[in-house]
């Protein structure tokens, strides 16, 4: 017979903090023809976060992009 005072746990947090943002490592060129190594660099930084494009590491071409979202607020420094 169950015991019927036993309960399932129940997560409240469904998504573990270690995959919060996912790096590129290596993405498709349609230049090269394979998939190459690629290099992050910064775009541009909107109120929503940061934007960054990803570069075929051998020949420099585009190969996507991506916007890092901020956990703090933006602020404003006037002189």
């Amino acid at each position: 017979m169950m015991n019927p005072t036993y309960r399932v746990p129940i997560r409240k947090n469904k998504r573990p903090a270690q995959y919060d943002q996912f790096e590129a490592t290596e993405l498709y060129c349609p230049r090269c023809r394979q998939a190459m190594p690629v290099r992050k660099r910064l775009l541009l930084v909107l109120p929503e976060g940061d934007k960054y494009e990803y570069l075929c590491a051998a020949c420099l071409t585009a190969v996507g992009d991506k916007i890092e979202k901020n956990t703090e607020g933006i602020t404003l420094v006037r002189p």
